[in-house]
């Protein structure tokens, strides 16, 4: 039997975007930011590191970080967001959405800080300080995600909640072009200081140069702070969940532009508005409602971070080929070529991609649109693996033939944001009851870091050949980058399967009767 809906939900679906829809995107969409900057400058900081803490090894590996050390610190930061995503996924239903939202926000702050700071300066405990310190700003990272996501999803108009909850999640490719452009002015302003030729000089200021990188980090989270603590509680939380339907109307007349008498119900100011049935999380009849969505989100999300997250097994190539010897380049302008290169990906097929789904998820939907990008994916994988070796005129890969490689590799993560990327954050946060939304958004996001350590991980040594392996001298061999890429590829594929087999479409319904189409299915 269907529900009488109340009139302040109502209100929300049909509201007209005003200004604290957009206010609402970026102060929720700074912490995506954030996560973006400090989740991707860690690829350009080990290039510093490596110049610091490595220049007394021998050959090839001289100021190379090692792959084990990289992977760790990869890792450490995965795995915290893992933590997070479930752990503040949960708190922000038991709690509130607001309660916990600025604490995750200050995780990230004291984490970045921390990263930066590093407690000493011998190789061994900055290392091990970076680790624990990307652990705590991985808990805040993960944190965000859930909370993000449901904050938008319940503030926004069921119109354009998939454009709204896609805004916010775009900041994320401003947040990689952030990193790589603070790494450019950071490392330029090192290189043209008085004394920057010296040896010795050049060691203990690059040294300061990557933490100041990090900490700059905590600068945009920093700033939204306090809008944060100034926004109200969800009405959907306080209606659903905490059944104070009176303070519900009383906070979105504060913020929006409706008046409280359309708001307001005509029955007694506390209204009990308690779901279906008092069902518990993980009880048999929640997965008989909800076990089909929840699968499909978590799984879809898994995919998709593998392929994702992957993208350090091609930038080593792409670095290789674009980027002059390292021993014939100082610190700075190392530092300062990865980063042009990542920003030129970042302003040619990150944004793009995020910008495609902004505009047509409410137009298109998010299933097609997710189909869509796993098998454009899936094509990209292939057409860079199948004839990988044919990329190169040389065998060793050092010289590339042209720029198949690098524009294939732009296209695989255009339709990645523009398509799983994108859509897997958005859905997790449409089709579950509002007193189970952020735990399910958060579960779905943690099963997705799983992927994403296998992905940035797994991947990069499976996909290790005989030359990697002498290089570096870790004495580890892996299947190579043709079987790792059609393996992408074939993960892709999957995608597309899942997504039509169990993916719900979540377009131009409101939250409320998403929930209901989901407590019907049996």
């Amino acid at each position: 039997m269907a529900r009488k809906k109340l009139k302040v939900l109502s209100a929300l679906d049909t509201a007209k975007t005003q200004y604290y829809h957009f206010k609402a995107i970026i102060v929720a969409g700074m912490g995506l930011f954030t996560d973006a900057y400090d989740l991707f400058s860690i690829t350009l900081i080990t290039k510093m590191i490596g110049r610091v803490y490595y220049d007394d090894r021998a050959g090839n590996r001289q100021y190379v970080t090692p792959p084990v050390i990289v992977s760790a610190l990869v890792a450490v930061a995965l795995l915290g967001t893992a933590i997070g995503q479930v752990v503040f996924g949960r708190l922000g239903d038991l709690k509130g959405r607001r309660r916990v939202y600025g604490l995750a926000l200050l995780l990230m702050v004291f984490g970045s800080l921390g990263s930066g700071f590093s407690i000493c300066i011998k190789r061994t405990c900055v290392l091990l300080s970076l680790g624990l310190f990307r652990f705590l700003l991985g808990l805040g990272i993960g944190g965000d995600y859930p909370l993000s996501s449901t904050i938008m999803s319940e503030f926004a108009n069921k119109k354009t909640r998939g454009s709204f909850i896609a805004a916010v999640f775009s900041m994320q490719g401003f947040g990689i072009l952030a990193s790589a452009t603070v790494t450019i002015v950071v490392s330029s302003i090192f290189r043209h200081a008085p004394g920057a030729k010296e040896k010795q000089h050049t060691a203990a200021a690059a040294d300061f140069a990557w933490r100041l990188i990090l900490m700059l980090g905590s600068v945009p989270a920093a700033l939204t702070y306090y809008w944060r603590m100034m926004m109200p509680e969800t009405a959907r939380y306080t209606a659903l969940v905490e059944n104070n339907v009176m303070q519900a109307a009383k906070d979105m007349e504060k913020v929006m532009d409706i008046s409280i008498t359309q708001i307001i119900e005509e029955t007694s100011p506390t209204s009990s508005v308690s779901s279906h049935s008092d069902y518990s999380l993980f009880s048999k009849e929640f997965f008989r409602r909800h076990g089909r969505d929840l699968f499909a989100c978590s799984f879809n999300w898994f995919l998709v971070d593998i392929v994702f997250y992957s993208s350090n097994l091609f930038q080593s190539h792409i670095y290789r080929i674009k980027l002059k010897d390292k021993l014939h380049l100082d610190v700075y302008q190392e530092a300062i070529d990865t980063a042009k290169l990542q920003a030129i990906i970042a302003v040619c097929s990150t944004i793009p991609g995020y910008f495609f789904s902004v505009y047509f998820i409410d137009r298109v939907g998010r299933v097609k649109i997710q189909m869509m990008g796993f098998f454009f994916m899936a094509l990209a994988f292939f057409a860079m693996g199948v004839p990988y070796y044919s990329y190169w005129t040389t065998d060793d890969g050092n010289k590339p033939r042209d720029n198949g490689f690098l524009v294939l590799y732009g296209v695989a993560f255009f339709f990645a944001n523009f398509g799983p990327n994108t859509t897997t954050f958005i859905v997790p946060a449409e089709l579950f009851p509002a007193r189970f939304r952020s735990t399910c958004h958060g579960i779905s996001g943690a099963v997705g870091k799983m992927g994403a350590i296998i992905g940035s991980v797994g991947f990069l040594w499976a996909s290790r050949d005989q030359k990697e392996r002498d290089q570096d001298g870790v004495h580890v061999v892996g299947i190579g980058m043709v079987a790792s890429l059609c393996m992408l590829g074939g993960v892709c594929l999957v995608g597309v399967v899942t997504t039509f087999l169990f993916t719900k479409e979540t377009m131009g319904r409101s939250l409320e009767e998403n929930e209901c189409e989901s407590e019907e299915i049996t």
